[in-house]
Parts: structure tokens; sequence; C-alpha cells
């Protein structure tokens, strides 16, 4: 089989992956409160079970990304991953107690963290101009499943019979219908899946020679920087797996060394954290991941309760309401896919910063006391709701590609695993934090408002930075994907 079918089928499994992974939070998050009220389980436990799955994912994410770095490869990490999936949505379907239940969670959640050794094998596969476009394609794929997820339910909550010892009900049949598509998702990895040789290295090397930066442009150390060493290796094709040749306890010499010797060498060699994401762009994009999903977590569990309080909404009209956001979201991501080939990173992620701004302004003004009657009511409620999906796709992927190119190449696994854990930390907090204050929403909105505010401060300061290193002069050219 040539490469481009083979990368083809790669990306395919890789969309396949978001994608089941969007279906399993539309499927479960409907009817899991009312199972945990069959197992008697106390309202704050509904909290403890969502945060589960984001907490170990939050965990697994830099280990799966640490893993991929040291190894090159990644289809033997999302076999290993997808098993906890499997086992996870097989402990819920059991309907054992509450405490299997937390469980099941938990080890699902395990194996989201393979996200962060995909993002990681996405930049090394492709071309620094055409990852912001691969990105938002992935990224919408999840996205599909949330909006297609919820019509499973429409035949799930049907089901009503034994399964040898177990019963196969409304709240168990969602556990078990993802582990059979998780089954087949493993099928799809092993028959479609590859790790691709780093094939566009060399288009990257056409735009960017160097990756020095400013605290790390010692041209005599080439192994001591966190970013240059790969950038400028001209023999990506080789395998990582000559990583273990060079001992550890070998000092690097004082002058440049040969691409096969930079090859060969530990990802991790004179690896620093603090100089890898204590840097100033690395704090703004680490810190737009945190906000933005900290809010948008937090506008997913106030709506609801608004939506009950000011028009009477039940399940049949929020389904409604969410469909129609998936949607925007979808066309979003698409519309984002054909900008980023004409406008830089840098340049998305203000336009989605400026909208973020505008929707929060307008929640706290119009959301967090509704004036008027009821139309005035449900048009400012729909006008906050849709400023605020709208800039959801421009930051998420405008974050996350800049997020790819101003860390290290090598270490990216890792690096994509700590992005991912600051994102499982907000949506830890996110609904904590608007579960809590339902009834004071100009506290909570008044917050969400300041964090985009600071944020947006934040990448004015830093804008200059934000950039590809020593890509400054094509930075904000347009048709960079003609």
């Amino acid at each position: 089989m040539d490469n481009r079918r083979k990368k083809k089928l790669t990306f395919f499994t890789i969309g396949l992956i978001f994608f089941l992974s969007g279906v399993e939070y539309a499927v479960i998050l409907p009817t899991i409160w009312r199972y945990l009220q069959t197992l008697n389980a106390a309202p704050y436990f509904l909290g403890l079970v969502l945060s589960a799955f984001s907490f170990s994912g939050l965990l697994s994410g830099p280990l799966f990304g640490h893993w991929s770095d040291r190894t090159g490869t990644t289809k033997k990490i999302l076999l290993f991953a997808n098993l906890f999936e499997i086992v996870g949505n097989f402990m819920y379907f059991m309907e054992y107690s509450k405490w299997l239940l937390l469980s099941s969670r938990l080890v699902a959640g395990i194996g989201t963290g393979a996200g962060s050794s995909i993002f990681g094998f996405l930049t090394r596969i492709t071309a620094a101009e055409d990852r912001a476009t691969v990105f938002a394609a992935v990224m919408a794929c999840r996205q599909l499943g949330l909006l297609i997820g919820p019509a499973f339910n429409i035949f799930l909550r049907l089901c009503d019979f034994h399964l040898g010892p177990f019963v196969v009900n409304k709240y168990t049949a969602p556990g078990l219908f993802m582990c059979l598509l998780w089954v087949l998702l493993q099928l799809a990895v092993v028959f479609m899946y590859w790790d691709l040789p780093h094939l566009e290295r060399g288009r990257v090397q056409e735009g960017s020679t160097s990756r020095n930066r400013e605290e790390d442009s010692d041209e005599a150390k080439p192994l001591m920087g966190s970013q240059e060493a790969v950038a400028s290796n001209p023999t990506g094709n080789q395998s990582f797996a000559a990583s273990s040749v060079m001992p550890n306890h070998i000092s690097p010499p004082s002058s440049p060394l040969p691409s096969q010797a930079l090859e060969s060498s530990s990802p991790f060699n004179n690896f620093s954290i603090s100089r890898e994401f204590l840097r100033e762009e690395v704090v703004v994009l680490l810190a737009a991941q945190f906000i933005t999903l900290f809010n948008q977590t937090a506008l997913e569990t106030m709506v609801t309760p608004l939506t009950q309080k000011f028009f009477g909404y039940g399940e049949l009209e929020n389904s409604v309401m969410y469909s129609l956001c998936g949607v925007e979201v979808i066309a979003g991501f698409l519309f984002v896919r054909w900008l980023s080939c004409r406008a830089s990173d840098r340049a998305v992620l203000a336009v989605g910063l400026t909208i973020c701004n505008i929707a929060g302004v307008w929640c706290l003004i119009f959301l967090a006391n509704p004036l008027g009657g009821f139309p005035w009511q449900l048009t400012e409620f729909i006008i906050g709701v849709f400023l605020q999906v709208l800039g959801l796709p421009f930051v998420a992927v405008a974050q996350v590609s800049l997020f790819s190119k101003v860390t290290a190449e090598k270490t990216q696994g890792f690096s994509q695993g700590v992005r991912r854990s600051v994102g499982g930390l907000a949506t830890i907090l996110g609904p904590l934090w608007a579960g809590g204050l339902t009834e004071n929403m100009y506290i909570m909105l008044g917050v969400m408002a300041a964090l985009l505010a600071l944020l947006t401060m934040m990448l004015a300061f830093s804008y200059d930075r934000l950039v590809e290193p020593a890509a400054e002069e094509q930075a904000d050219s347009p048709d960079r994907c003609a």
C-alpha cells in the first residue's frame, strides 16, 4: 500500500477516535444522573463522577505523550489506551454500585490521555503551514460526535432486556454501546492506522532552518535548546527507536553534532520543564487553553438551570438547543480551517478572543438579569449563547496550532499532554464554579468575563512572540496553504 493511502486511512482513524470521544460524552451525559439515582447516590456524587473522567485523563495525558516521544510510535499507545475505554465502559454497564460507576469513569478517562500522543504525532507528520487546518478537522470530528451522539439515545432508551446476569436498560445501555464501539475502533487501529514517517519534515525546513529562541541561542550546544535540534535535522524519516543508543552520561561536544547523532539522542536529553513551559508565549497559550475551557464548561453547566428558570425548557428543548449549538460549532471549525490558510494563527486567536469578550460582556449585561418580557429574554439568551459558541473554534484551533509550533517538536507528545492536562483541570473547575453560583449570576459571569479580559491583555503584550521560531517574516502572510 502506498504512503498516500496509508496517510488517508490513518487520518480517517484519528478522526474516528475523536468522533467516538464526542459520541461517548453525548450518549452518557443525559442519563448519568438518573442512573446514579437508581444506585442511591447523593447529589454531590454526580460532580465526582463527571470530574473523575477528566481527572484521570489529566494524569494520563503527559504519560502517554512522554511514551510516544520516547518511542516515536503511537499505534501501540492507542491500542493500549483503547483498552481502558473498553473496560471502563463495560464497568459502567454492569450496574453494581455507585462506586463501580465512579471507578468506571476513572478507568475510561485514562484512555483519553492518548489524545496527547495523537497531537504530537500530527505535529511531526504535518508541515507548520498545514497544521491549523489539520487540527481544525480533527476537532470538528469530536463536535460531530457531540452532535450525532444524542440521536443514539433514541433507540438506547428503548432497551429493556437481560444479557446473561446483566440488565440492559436505558441507563446501562450507553455503557454497553460505547464498549462495542471502542472494540470496533480497536480493529480500525489495527488495520487502518500506521506510524507514518516524518514525511513533511522537508517542507518545514524550506520555511524555517532554525528554531533558536532568544534564551536558547547558544549554537555551540545544539542539544541544550528545547526546540532547535529536531527542527534543523534533515533526517526526519529515521526511526526514534535509536534513542537509546547514546548513553545519558555522555556530554554533547562543544561543536554542532552531525544530524545522525542528533536523531539518535533521546528526545529528553537536557530537557528542562521550566525552560520549555515557563516561556512567555507558552504561558499565554496554556492560559488560553485553561480560560476558554473553563468558560465553556461553566456555560454548559449553567445553561440548563437558566433555561428551566426563565423559559421552562425541558429535555427536548435543551436537546434541540445543544444540537443547534453543535451545528454552529462544526460550521465554525470548517470556517477556521479555511481561514487558517489565509491568516496567521495569532490573528485567528485574536479574532476569537474578540468575539469571546463581546460574548462575555453581553452575557454579563443581559443573562445575569434578563430584561424585558419573554420574547426579549429569549432573544438576549440566543444572542449570548450564539456569541459564546462562535468564538470557541477560533481560539481552540489557533492555540493548539501555535502551541505545537512554539514548543519543541521532539518532545511534542509530552508537551501536548501538559496542554491537555491544563484543559482537563479547567473542565473539572468550570462546572464546580458554575454549579455553585447559579443563584449569583453576576459573580459567576463577572469572573468569566474578567478572565477573558486578562487573557486578551496577555495576548496583546505577547503578540510578537506568538509565532513559529525563525518564521516571523512569513507570520502574517496570506494564502500560506495555496
